[in-house]
């Protein structure tokens, strides 16, 4: 009898890895995408002399729809199951690339708009079912395990963005920006009907049909550490989404190549640094964690802005954002696992829904101030704001710590 109850988990733990290598495999097809996508339209537009904010505008409905898409899609999840809401995130991501190749004469603002409106749901689809997933697929007692396949999932994403950004560029380069973008969305249409056909059909139903007005989040904890998290990454997004590869090709004459280049580096060496975080934050962190790196983060930044107006060298600006870079990662991938953590086992997908879309309103947040700071301000000034956002984080953290 023992022998069979073994044989019977080892099945399970062997089924739980099955799934888990599909849901990383699909969300890692659509982050190479993704991340090549966003370079594309920043890099081709800047070239088409669009001003910063211009280049910021066409990402807001992608960033808008992000926060709505994250707050229903936790709920759709709950209740057709996460492989339906990950299928159709890659299905739209398809619909959106393929927008994008009309012929330039066509894409005018409010068509880039409504593709990257899709992308947005798309992305935010894909991420919400990838992320509510792990949770389904490791037993409750083991946080270590789960903050270990967290940090892998969300690492090895964020390096691959790295690898999307450089793609992006290298796409651009060697084949226009059509040309590019179907090429990715002939990729993605295959991987979308892999998925189909081996992705788990039961995966993420909750038992007890969610309720409308289960969307918002009644947790304490969790409402704390969504706030915490929209300030986090709108302090990220404000140098980072616009200013910085703006920045880079107009003080310091970077061409595509380098632009593209050192983005990628730096995402994806934030990816590698999230993947090790369980062995430098510890196995199974808390909200005490999470307030000393949000304030460690709030003086490197801080420190990095007052510095500015000594960067004459491009060499000393990437020193000071590679180390931002490094106590970022950290934080992200501590908030990954406290979230999914705190959610619920029947419905997971509802918190995590709730928590990512804060998530997409820091990033909505971040993507407006990126061209507008950067275009009145310029850099020092998008870093200053990133400062106040990060310090905001901390003090939402200090009462995330005591829950």
């Amino acid at each position: 009898m023992g022998s069979f109850s073994i044989k019977k988990q080892n099945m399970k733990n062997s089924s739980s890895i099955h799934q888990y290598a599909i849901v990383t495999g699909n969300y890692w097809a659509f982050t190479l995408t993704d991340g090549a996508l966003r370079m594309l339209v920043v890099l081709y537009f800047y070239q088409l002399n669009y001003t910063p904010l211009q280049i910021a505008s066409l990402f807001l409905f992608y960033e808008f729809f992000g926060v709505i898409t994250n707050l229903l899609g936790g709920y759709f999840g709950a209740r057709l199951g996460l492989n339906r809401t990950m299928n159709i995130g890659l299905f739209l991501q398809i619909i959106a690339l393929m927008m994008l190749t009309l012929p330039a004469a066509y894409l005018s603002i409010p068509l880039v708009m409504l593709a990257q409106a899709i992308s947005g749901i798309a992305k935010d689809l894909n991420k919400m079912s990838a992320k509510s997933a792990i949770k389904l697929l490791v037993p409750e007692d083991e946080n270590a395990r789960l903050f270990r396949w967290i940090a892998l999932l969300t690492g090895s994403k964020n390096a691959l963005k790295g690898v999307g950004f450089f793609l992006g560029g290298l796409l651009l380069t060697l084949l226009g920006f059509q040309q590019a973008i179907l090429s990715m969305a002939i990729v993605l249409a295959l991987v979308w009907i892999a998925s189909l056909f081996l992705l788990s059909h039961d995966l993420g139903k909750a038992k007890n049909k969610p309720k409308f007005h289960d969307l918002f989040s009644k947790s304490t904890s969790i409402n704390l550490l969504s706030a915490a998290r929209l300030c986090l990454f709108a302090a990220r997004d404000v140098w980072f989404v616009v200013a910085l590869p703006v920045f880079l090709s107009s003080r310091f004459q970077w061409s595509f190549w380098q632009t593209s280049g050192f983005l990628a580096s730096w995402v994806i060496g934030y990816g590698i640094i999230q993947t090790i975080s369980p062995y430098v934050v510890g196995k199974t962190p808390n909200g005490k964690t999470a307030l000393l790196l949000a304030i460690a983060l709030t003086l490197v930044t801080g420190i990095l802005a007052l510095s500015m107006n000594t960067f004459t060298l491009s060499s000393l600006l990437i020193t000071g954002l590679i180390i931002f870079g490094i106590l970022f990662a950290f934080n992200s991938s501590v908030h990954s696992f406290l979230i999914v953590h705190y959610a619920k086992s029947d419905g997971v997908s509802l918190d995590v829904g709730f928590y990512y879309m804060a998530n997409a309103m820091g990033r909505l947040l971040g993507t407006v101030l990126s061209g507008w700071v950067y275009q009145q301000w310029g850099m020092a000034a998008c870093l200053w704001c990133s400062t106040i956002l990060i310090a905001s984080a901390s003090v939402i953290s200090i009462r995330l710590s005591k829950t």
